[in-house]
């Protein structure tokens, strides 16, 4: 009677655990997606030698993460400090976020990134940005658990 009392016993404790780990599986597969499929998006041909035009407007920075910000423009008119200090432009409650994550200046029309010495860095298009990068429309940003899109 015991062999049967201690086999469920067994089943009641594994069998949640086998659930949360399914969830977190699928969770984070969700999220891989996600970021996939926003990498995938068609950039824009553009047949001024690398260069943009800069008669399409001020490029800035759109939120795709977190979810509740989807869509949000963030104007970069000189520079703005993003973090998780309230010293920072563009303040975020994000635990991977250093309190000075990042930088993204603008330099006479084009955007620029450059990482603060965070902990977990900064990335523009998966490629883990080191000293200043130029941001090209359509690039993707991550800075912590955030994501942006270089919009016009």
């Amino acid at each position: 009677m015991s062999l049967l009392a201690a086999s469920s016993n067994y089943a009641a404790v594994i069998r949640p655990l086998q659930v949360l780990v399914m969830v977190i599986a699928i969770l984070f597969f969700a999220r891989v997606l996600r970021v996939a499929s926003v990498q995938a998006r068609p950039v824009e041909e553009i047949s001024s030698g690398g260069r943009r035009r800069r008669g399409g407007g001020l490029l800035a920075l759109e939120f795709i993460e977190p979810l509740d910000r989807a869509g949000e423009r963030v104007d970069v008119d000189i520079a703005v400090t993003v973090g998780r200090g309230q010293e920072c432009d563009l303040q975020l409650n994000d635990n991977y976020l250093s309190s000075r994550h990042a930088r993204v200046a603008n330099d006479n029309g084009d955007l620029t990134i450059e990482d603060l010495g965070s902990t977990n860095g900064s990335y523009v298009n998966q490629e883990l940005v080191e000293g200043r990068v130029l941001l090209e429309r359509g690039d993707i940003v991550q800075v912590g658990g955030v994501l942006f899109e270089v919009v016009r």
